[in-house]
Protein backbone atom coordinates (compact mmCIF):
# COMPACT_ATOMS: atom_id res chain seq x y z
CA UNK A 1 0.00 0.00 0.00
CA UNK A 2 2.85 2.41 0.04
CA UNK A 3 2.47 5.42 -2.40
CA UNK A 4 5.01 8.51 -3.23
CA UNK A 5 4.14 12.50 -3.60
CA UNK A 6 6.95 14.20 -5.38
CA UNK A 7 9.99 11.94 -4.59
CA UNK A 8 8.71 11.20 -0.62
CA UNK A 9 7.84 7.34 -0.19
CA UNK A 10 4.82 7.03 2.33
CA UNK A 11 3.91 3.93 4.02
CA UNK A 12 4.20 2.06 7.33
CA UNK A 13 7.87 1.55 5.77
CA UNK A 14 8.98 4.82 5.80
CA UNK A 15 9.13 7.35 8.70
CA UNK A 16 5.68 9.48 9.36
CA UNK A 17 5.28 12.35 6.42
CA UNK A 18 5.47 15.43 8.29
CA UNK A 19 3.07 18.25 6.93
CA UNK A 20 3.15 21.80 8.27
CA UNK A 21 -0.02 23.48 7.23
CA UNK A 22 0.24 27.54 7.08
CA UNK A 23 -3.15 28.10 6.57
CA UNK A 24 -3.51 31.66 7.38
CA UNK A 25 -0.89 32.06 9.67
CA UNK A 26 1.10 34.12 7.16
CA UNK A 27 -0.90 37.12 8.77
CA UNK A 28 -0.98 39.03 4.87
CA UNK A 29 2.53 39.11 4.86
CA UNK A 30 4.31 37.42 1.84
CA UNK A 31 8.15 37.60 4.04
CA UNK A 32 6.20 36.21 6.61
CA UNK A 33 4.83 33.23 4.25
CA UNK A 34 8.76 32.84 3.51
CA UNK A 35 9.84 32.75 6.78
CA UNK A 36 7.27 29.89 8.03
CA UNK A 37 8.30 27.54 4.88
CA UNK A 38 11.97 28.46 6.45
CA UNK A 39 11.14 27.64 9.85
CA UNK A 40 9.20 24.62 8.99
CA UNK A 41 12.06 23.04 6.65
CA UNK A 42 14.62 24.28 9.89
CA UNK A 43 12.72 21.83 11.81
CA UNK A 44 11.88 18.60 10.08
CA UNK A 45 8.82 19.09 8.17
CA UNK A 46 8.43 17.10 4.85
CA UNK A 47 5.95 18.87 3.80
CA UNK A 48 4.02 22.82 3.69
CA UNK A 49 0.47 22.66 2.53
CA UNK A 50 -1.33 26.24 1.78
CA UNK A 51 -4.97 26.51 1.30
CA UNK A 52 -6.37 28.08 -2.03
CA UNK A 53 -9.09 29.89 -1.67
CA UNK A 54 -10.95 33.21 -1.68
CA UNK A 55 -13.45 34.89 -0.17
CA UNK A 56 -15.58 34.84 -3.03
CA UNK A 57 -14.80 31.39 -3.51
CA UNK A 58 -15.67 30.24 -0.06
CA UNK A 59 -19.19 32.49 0.99
CA UNK A 60 -21.20 35.16 -0.06
CA UNK A 61 -20.00 39.03 0.76
CA UNK A 62 -23.11 39.34 3.48
CA UNK A 63 -22.33 39.87 7.39
CA UNK A 64 -25.12 38.91 9.31
CA UNK A 65 -27.38 36.22 9.71
CA UNK A 66 -26.47 32.90 8.65
CA UNK A 67 -23.48 34.31 7.53
CA UNK A 68 -21.84 35.94 11.03
CA UNK A 69 -20.55 33.92 13.56
CA UNK A 70 -22.13 34.40 16.95
CA UNK A 71 -21.08 31.14 19.08
CA UNK A 72 -18.62 32.69 21.94
CA UNK A 73 -17.10 28.70 21.80
CA UNK A 74 -16.07 29.60 18.55
CA UNK A 75 -12.86 30.75 17.86
CA UNK A 76 -13.67 32.88 14.99
CA UNK A 77 -16.73 34.82 17.30
CA UNK A 78 -17.69 38.26 15.99
CA UNK A 79 -16.22 38.22 12.17
CA UNK A 80 -18.50 37.08 9.10
CA UNK A 81 -17.51 34.67 7.15
CA UNK A 82 -16.48 36.74 4.11
CA UNK A 83 -14.63 39.27 6.60
CA UNK A 84 -12.76 35.83 7.94
CA UNK A 85 -11.74 34.52 5.09
CA UNK A 86 -10.67 37.41 3.68
CA UNK A 87 -8.17 37.39 6.46
CA UNK A 88 -7.47 34.11 5.92
CA UNK A 89 -6.65 33.36 2.51
CA UNK A 90 -3.18 33.11 0.69
CA UNK A 91 -3.56 35.21 -1.93
CA UNK A 92 -3.12 33.66 -5.13
CA UNK A 93 -0.01 35.15 -6.61
CA UNK A 94 1.88 34.17 -3.96
CA UNK A 95 1.53 30.19 -4.45
CA UNK A 96 4.53 30.11 -7.22
CA UNK A 97 6.90 32.07 -4.64
CA UNK A 98 6.42 29.80 -2.08
CA UNK A 99 6.23 27.03 -3.82
CA UNK A 100 9.74 27.80 -5.68
CA UNK A 101 10.78 29.08 -2.13
CA UNK A 102 10.06 24.53 -0.77
CA UNK A 103 11.96 23.19 -3.44
CA UNK A 104 14.79 25.28 -2.27
CA UNK A 105 15.08 24.42 0.43
CA UNK A 106 13.52 20.90 -0.13
CA UNK A 107 10.39 20.63 0.79
CA UNK A 108 7.16 19.25 -0.98
CA UNK A 109 4.21 21.92 -1.26
CA UNK A 110 0.48 21.59 -2.16
CA UNK A 111 -2.81 22.92 -0.54
CA UNK A 112 -6.35 22.57 -0.50
CA UNK A 113 -8.42 23.84 -3.04
CA UNK A 114 -11.71 24.54 -1.82
CA UNK A 115 -13.14 25.08 -5.01
CA UNK A 116 -12.78 23.79 -8.94
CA UNK A 117 -11.49 27.23 -9.84
CA UNK A 118 -8.58 26.56 -7.26
CA UNK A 119 -7.85 23.03 -8.43
CA UNK A 120 -7.53 24.36 -12.10
CA UNK A 121 -5.15 27.06 -10.64
CA UNK A 122 -2.72 24.34 -8.90
CA UNK A 123 -2.79 22.07 -11.86
CA UNK A 124 -1.09 25.32 -14.04
CA UNK A 125 1.59 24.46 -10.78
CA UNK A 126 2.06 21.23 -11.47
CA UNK A 127 1.00 20.34 -7.42
CA UNK A 128 2.32 16.53 -6.25
CA UNK A 129 -0.88 15.74 -4.77
CA UNK A 130 -4.00 17.55 -3.30
CA UNK A 131 -5.81 18.17 0.10
CA UNK A 132 -9.36 17.55 1.06
CA UNK A 133 -10.46 19.90 3.80
CA UNK A 134 -12.59 18.33 6.47
CA UNK A 135 -15.78 20.65 5.84
CA UNK A 136 -15.21 19.42 2.30
CA UNK A 137 -15.21 16.06 2.51
CA UNK A 138 -19.22 15.79 1.84
CA UNK A 139 -17.98 18.09 -1.88
CA UNK A 140 -18.20 15.29 -3.78
CA UNK A 141 -18.32 17.91 -7.17
CA UNK A 142 -15.41 19.05 -5.59
CA UNK A 143 -13.31 15.68 -4.70
CA UNK A 144 -13.96 14.08 -8.15
CA UNK A 145 -12.63 17.23 -10.11
CA UNK A 146 -9.61 16.86 -7.80
CA UNK A 147 -9.37 12.64 -8.55
CA UNK A 148 -9.79 13.22 -12.23
CA UNK A 149 -5.92 14.79 -11.93
CA UNK A 150 -4.95 11.38 -11.31
CA UNK A 151 -2.81 12.56 -8.11
CA UNK A 152 -2.41 11.56 -4.25
CA UNK A 153 -5.24 12.72 -2.48
CA UNK A 154 -5.24 13.16 0.97
CA UNK A 155 -8.76 13.67 3.13
CA UNK A 156 -9.55 14.61 6.24
CA UNK A 157 -12.54 12.69 7.83
CA UNK A 158 -13.41 15.38 10.71
CA UNK A 159 -17.44 15.20 10.82
CA UNK A 160 -17.89 12.71 8.52
CA UNK A 161 -19.89 9.83 9.46
CA UNK A 162 -18.72 6.13 7.93
CA UNK A 163 -21.44 6.66 5.21
CA UNK A 164 -20.03 10.14 4.40
CA UNK A 165 -16.36 8.81 3.87
CA UNK A 166 -17.66 5.55 1.31
CA UNK A 167 -19.35 8.36 -0.75
CA UNK A 168 -16.63 10.17 -0.74
CA UNK A 169 -13.87 7.17 -1.38
CA UNK A 170 -16.20 5.78 -3.80
CA UNK A 171 -16.42 9.91 -5.57
CA UNK A 172 -12.63 9.80 -5.67
CA UNK A 173 -11.68 5.87 -6.84
CA UNK A 174 -14.52 6.32 -9.14
CA UNK A 175 -12.75 9.34 -10.86
CA UNK A 176 -9.39 7.38 -11.25
CA UNK A 177 -7.91 8.25 -7.93
CA UNK A 178 -5.62 5.31 -7.06
CA UNK A 179 -3.48 6.82 -3.89
CA UNK A 180 -5.76 8.05 -0.66
CA UNK A 181 -4.82 8.54 2.57
CA UNK A 182 -7.94 9.46 4.98
CA UNK A 183 -6.93 11.28 8.50
CA UNK A 184 -8.44 11.19 11.60
CA UNK A 185 -9.89 14.54 12.29
CA UNK A 186 -11.28 16.67 15.08
CA UNK A 187 -12.92 19.86 13.68
CA UNK A 188 -12.55 21.72 16.71
CA UNK A 189 -9.87 24.58 17.46
CA UNK A 190 -8.27 23.53 19.52
CA UNK A 191 -9.03 20.20 19.67
CA UNK A 192 -8.73 18.20 22.69
CA UNK A 193 -7.26 14.56 22.86
CA UNK A 194 -10.03 12.76 24.46
CA UNK A 195 -12.65 14.04 21.06
CA UNK A 196 -9.82 12.34 19.39
CA UNK A 197 -10.62 8.95 19.07
CA UNK A 198 -7.16 7.54 17.42
CA UNK A 199 -8.58 3.83 17.75
CA UNK A 200 -10.61 4.67 14.41
CA UNK A 201 -7.58 4.61 12.67
CA UNK A 202 -7.03 1.18 12.10
CA UNK A 203 -10.75 0.46 11.70
CA UNK A 204 -10.76 2.95 8.97
CA UNK A 205 -7.42 1.57 7.25
CA UNK A 206 -9.51 -1.64 6.94
CA UNK A 207 -12.50 -0.37 5.84
CA UNK A 208 -11.39 1.63 3.08
CA UNK A 209 -8.31 -0.37 2.08
CA UNK A 210 -5.87 2.50 2.06
CA UNK A 211 -3.81 4.08 4.22
CA UNK A 212 -4.40 6.96 7.13
CA UNK A 213 -2.89 9.38 9.23
CA UNK A 214 -3.96 12.36 11.96
CA UNK A 215 -4.86 15.99 11.13
CA UNK A 216 -4.21 17.19 14.53
CA UNK A 217 -6.00 20.22 16.07
CA UNK A 218 -4.69 18.78 19.63
CA UNK A 219 -2.01 21.24 21.76
CA UNK A 220 1.35 19.26 21.91
CA UNK A 221 2.79 15.83 20.00
CA UNK A 222 0.90 13.64 23.06
CA UNK A 223 -1.84 12.72 20.37
CA UNK A 224 0.27 12.54 17.34
CA UNK A 225 3.14 10.17 18.77
CA UNK A 226 0.36 7.72 20.14
CA UNK A 227 -1.04 7.68 16.33
CA UNK A 228 1.73 6.38 14.77
CA UNK A 229 1.27 3.27 16.82
CA UNK A 230 -2.07 2.94 15.26
CA UNK A 231 -0.85 3.23 12.05
CA UNK A 232 -0.40 6.98 10.96
CA UNK A 233 1.52 7.22 7.70
CA UNK A 234 1.30 11.12 7.65
CA UNK A 235 0.59 13.82 10.16
CA UNK A 236 -0.40 17.35 9.51
CA UNK A 237 -0.62 20.09 12.37
CA UNK A 238 -0.87 23.69 11.33
CA UNK A 239 2.61 25.93 12.12
CA UNK A 240 3.28 29.26 13.07
CA UNK A 241 6.50 31.10 13.51
CA UNK A 242 4.82 32.51 17.28
CA UNK A 243 1.39 31.89 18.33
CA UNK A 244 2.12 35.04 20.26
CA UNK A 245 2.44 37.27 17.00
CA UNK A 246 -1.90 36.34 16.29
CA UNK A 247 -3.87 35.06 13.47
CA UNK A 248 -6.82 33.41 12.59
CA UNK A 249 -4.98 30.03 13.16
CA UNK A 250 -2.24 31.03 15.81
CA UNK A 251 -3.97 29.78 18.99
CA UNK A 252 -3.93 26.07 17.97
CA UNK A 253 -0.61 25.57 16.02
CA UNK A 254 3.05 24.75 16.48
CA UNK A 255 5.98 26.81 16.84
CA UNK A 256 9.43 25.92 15.00
CA UNK A 257 11.09 23.72 18.78
CA UNK A 258 7.53 22.37 18.85
CA UNK A 259 7.45 20.92 15.44
CA UNK A 260 10.59 19.66 15.62
CA UNK A 261 10.03 17.62 18.77
CA UNK A 262 7.02 16.53 16.74
CA UNK A 263 9.39 15.70 14.10
CA UNK A 264 11.93 13.53 16.49
CA UNK A 265 9.07 11.80 18.44
CA UNK A 266 7.39 10.87 15.83
CA UNK A 267 10.23 9.57 13.95
CA UNK A 268 11.53 7.67 17.48
CA UNK A 269 7.76 5.70 17.75
CA UNK A 270 7.61 4.60 13.98
CA UNK A 271 11.43 3.19 14.99
CA UNK A 272 10.14 1.48 17.87
CA UNK A 273 7.08 -0.01 16.10
CA UNK A 274 9.73 -3.11 14.58
CA UNK A 275 8.71 -6.27 13.77
CA UNK A 276 7.03 -9.27 15.82
CA UNK A 277 10.42 -10.20 18.04
CA UNK A 278 10.74 -12.78 20.56
CA UNK A 279 14.47 -13.83 22.27
CA UNK A 280 17.14 -11.55 22.51
CA UNK A 281 17.60 -8.79 19.40
CA UNK A 282 21.58 -8.37 18.61
CA UNK A 283 22.25 -5.98 20.56
CA UNK A 284 20.62 -7.69 23.68
CA UNK A 285 22.82 -10.75 23.52
CA UNK A 286 26.08 -9.40 25.45
CA UNK A 287 23.38 -8.89 28.33
CA UNK A 288 22.32 -12.47 28.66
CA UNK A 289 25.43 -12.90 31.12
CA UNK A 290 23.55 -10.49 33.71
CA UNK A 291 20.62 -13.01 33.75
CA UNK A 292 20.59 -15.47 37.48
CA UNK A 293 21.89 -18.22 36.61
CA UNK A 294 22.83 -21.74 39.34
CA UNK A 295 26.68 -21.35 40.60
CA UNK A 296 28.43 -23.37 43.55
CA UNK A 297 28.15 -21.09 46.57
CA UNK A 298 30.90 -23.35 48.62
CA UNK A 299 33.11 -25.32 47.78
CA UNK A 300 32.43 -29.19 47.15
CA UNK A 301 34.00 -32.96 47.26
CA UNK A 302 33.52 -35.38 44.93
CA UNK A 303 30.73 -37.34 45.33
CA UNK A 304 29.23 -35.29 47.19
CA UNK A 305 25.41 -33.98 47.03
CA UNK A 306 24.03 -30.16 45.70
CA UNK A 307 21.87 -28.79 48.49
CA UNK A 308 20.40 -25.26 49.26
CA UNK A 309 23.60 -24.30 50.93
CA UNK A 310 26.39 -25.00 48.12
CA UNK A 311 24.48 -23.91 45.17
CA UNK A 312 22.52 -20.47 44.82
CA UNK A 313 20.45 -18.88 41.83
CA UNK A 314 22.71 -15.41 41.46
CA UNK A 315 24.52 -13.26 38.48
CA UNK A 316 26.25 -13.77 36.33
CA UNK A 317 24.00 -16.13 34.07
CA UNK A 318 26.90 -18.56 32.68
CA UNK A 319 25.84 -21.33 35.02
CA UNK A 320 22.39 -24.11 34.09
CA UNK A 321 19.38 -21.90 34.50
CA UNK A 322 17.45 -21.33 37.32
CA UNK A 323 14.51 -23.81 35.98
CA UNK A 324 16.81 -26.60 36.85
CA UNK A 325 17.09 -25.76 40.65
CA UNK A 326 14.89 -28.34 42.17
CA UNK A 327 15.58 -31.04 39.76
CA UNK A 328 19.57 -30.98 40.47
CA UNK A 329 18.77 -30.91 44.22
CA UNK A 330 20.38 -33.72 46.35
CA UNK A 331 22.58 -34.97 42.92
CA UNK A 332 25.88 -35.78 43.24
CA UNK A 333 29.02 -33.94 41.64
CA UNK A 334 31.58 -36.08 39.77
CA UNK A 335 34.99 -34.17 40.64
CA UNK A 336 35.58 -31.66 43.67
CA UNK A 337 33.89 -27.85 42.57
CA UNK A 338 35.39 -25.18 43.98
CA UNK A 339 32.98 -22.05 45.52
CA UNK A 340 32.02 -19.30 42.32
CA UNK A 341 32.51 -21.71 39.59
CA UNK A 342 28.90 -22.26 37.36
CA UNK A 343 27.09 -24.72 37.69
CA UNK A 344 26.97 -27.57 34.50
CA UNK A 345 25.48 -31.03 33.64
CA UNK A 346 29.09 -31.86 32.91
CA UNK A 347 29.76 -32.05 37.03
CA UNK A 348 26.63 -34.24 37.85
CA UNK A 349 27.16 -37.96 37.84
CA UNK A 350 25.29 -39.20 34.31
CA UNK A 351 23.15 -41.97 36.80
CA UNK A 352 22.10 -39.31 38.81
CA UNK A 353 20.46 -37.31 35.45
CA UNK A 354 18.99 -40.71 34.41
Amino acid sequence: MELKIGNRKIGINHEPFIIAEMSGNHNQSLDRALAIVEAAAEAGADAIKLQTYTADTMTLDIHEGDFFIEDDKNLWQGNSLYHLYQQAYTPWEWHQTIFEKCKELGLLAFSSPFDETAVDFLEKLNVPAYKIASFENVDLPLIKRVAKTGKPMIISTGMATAAELDDAVKAARNEGCKDLILLTCTSTYPATPENTNLRTMPHMKELFNCQVGLSDHTMGVGVAVASVALGATVIEKHFTLARADGGVDSAFSMEPPELKQLKEETTRAWQSLGEINYGPVADEIASLKHRRSLYIAADIQKGEALTKDNIKAIRPGLGLPTKYYEMILGKKVIRSVKKGEPLTFDLLMESELS
